[in-house]
């Protein structure tokens, strides 16, 4: 497996990665040797652990809760915050089964954030399957959402460590405030580079970043140690979703599970948009500006052209690119081993992904 010297040595970006679908099964060539990768191997049976925790949490009486919670959560997903959150603290030592809470914690307040984001963005298609709000109803996606939610913070409770309840309070009411920025940027093509990286960190970013914090926090970790995981987790979290705003216009369906041009019929005006309006010719400014004020009546060919015939996609990948190789380096702080080779393997797998 590659090792944080490889990164040093070679950088990054010599690392070819050919992806297959979701996270499950991914290989690496590093100096011609092809490597196998699987995030959970390392953490395999806590895994395990949180995914009982996870279907416990959702027990209710009330059957449309149960009917919907186990929709979206058995809808499948990559696992990455919870993923990213024990592979920190077994980089550190042992992992406690207090992290096995605070993960299924993470991962139900990510659900939660589905299942309000499928609503507000009217989706229809989620990892290849109809969304929660499709098949069940606006209302009981959203009153569900908030079941998570307030079950997230029960289990977060019974932890019993204030820090950490602030951690992810902080980061529940962050993520919130990056829903409503985006809301405010919606057909809005004056939107800068810096504000949309803004939404990213808020809206996506902080709960990967509250995940790599706690993982050091649960392990005992000092405070440097738990800035620099803070910091991968916000890095990973950033190149993430800038990959995706990649796949938005240039991924497969089958393998994204997302319909293509999903962030433009909502008017949203995500990075390779940007960079069109800052670098492309006034024809393809106007294409671009046209579909942000008017998704409705979006020229979809006419703006994948003016993506490919720019440096649009290229510009946004690199940046995902820098985002990663950052959060590569700071994996420095910790011991060498399986769960670090992972962390690193998993920082190039978010920006060379296919799904």
């Amino acid at each position: 497996m590659c090792s944080l010297d490889d990164v040093r040595s070679s950088g990054l970006l010599s690392l070819r990665f050919r992806p297959s679908i979701g996270l499950r099964c991914a290989r690496f060539t590093v100096g011609g040797s092809l490597i196998r990768f699987d995030p959970r191997q390392a953490i395999a049976a806590d895994l395990s652990a949180v995914d009982a925790c996870i279907r416990t949490s959702l027990a209710s009486d009330v059957a449309l809760i149960d009917q919907v919670a186990h929709y979206i959560i058995g809808s499948g997903g990559k696992r990455l915050r919870p993923v990213l959150l024990l592979l920190v603290a077994a980089a550190l030592g042992r992992v406690k089964p207090q992290a096995h809470t605070l993960a299924a914690v993470v991962e139900l307040i990510h659900t939660a954030t589905l299942l309000h984001d499928d609503v507000v963005d009217e989706s229809g298609l989620r990892r290849g399957r109809k969304t929660a709000n499709a098949v069940f109803g606006n209302a009981a996606s959203v009153l569900v959402g908030d079941f998570l939610y307030s079950r997230a913070f029960q289990m977060m409770v019974s932890v019993g460590d204030m820090e950490i309840m602030r951690v992810l309070a902080d980061a529940t009411n962050t993520i919130a405030e990056g829903e409503v920025l985006q809301l405010m940027n919606i057909g809005d093509d004056r939107v800068t580079e810096e504000s949309y990286l803004r939404v990213i960190r808020y809206k996506t970013a902080k709960l990967f970043e509250a995940a790599g914090r706690i993982g050091a926090m649960v392990a005992g970790a000092d405070t440097q140690t738990g800035d620099a995981m803070a910091e991968y987790g916000m890095r990973l979290g950033t190149a993430f979703q800038l990959v995706d705003d990649v796949l938005d216009y240039s991924g497969d369906v089958a393998l994204t599970g997302k319909n293509l041009g999903d962030d433009l019929a909502e008017g949203k005006p995500t990075l390779p948009l940007l960079r069109v309006l800052a670098t492309g010719s006034p024809a393809q400014q106007a294409v671009v500006r046209a579909a942000l004020t008017d998704p409705g009546n979006a020229d979809f060919k006419a703006v994948i052209a003016a993506l490919r015939n720019t440096d649009a996609l290229d510009y946004t990948a690199r940046a995902a690119r820098a985002e990663a190789e950052r959060a590569a380096s700071l994996l420095s702080v910790l011991p060498a081993g399986q769960a670090t080779q992972t962390l690193l393997e998993l920082s190039s797998f978010a920006v060379e992904r296919s799904s």
